[in-house]
């Protein structure tokens, strides 16, 4: 619903709602019924044009979303590795100092 919601927002800002609205501002579809009648592919073809653009857009409007929460998660995620590189920053040099501790205790028994 909050996606047909967004298209018929679109098509107001747009303007092509004015091709819908004539001005009295009373409903005026692009195909009457008499049209219709007598060629009814015609309207038809409009009807899938217009389930097709809304499609279009509740895709689009879904895609959108999806980017937004990857970017969240991305930054999440940067987070907790720029701590863990951290972290495993320190522990390398604890281990390289408890090496040269290691080495001068074995150069100092011997």
């Amino acid at each position: 619903m909050g996606s047909f919601l967004v298209l018929v927002y679109l098509l107001t800002i747009s303007g092509l709602c004015k091709w819908f609205f004539n001005k009295n501002k009373t409903m005026k579809l692009p195909i009457n019924f008499e049209q219709f009648s007598k060629d009814p592919v015609k309207g038809l073809l409009f009807l899938v044009l217009m389930a097709v653009g809304y499609l279009y857009v509740d895709n689009k409007m879904n895609y959108q979303g999806q980017v937004e929460n990857c970017g969240k998660t991305v930054e999440k995620l940067q987070t907790k590795l720029d701590g863990l590189e951290e972290r495993l920053r320190k522990s390398d040099s604890t281990l390289a100092r408890a090496a040269a501790k290691l080495e001068i205790l074995n150069g100092v028994s011997k």
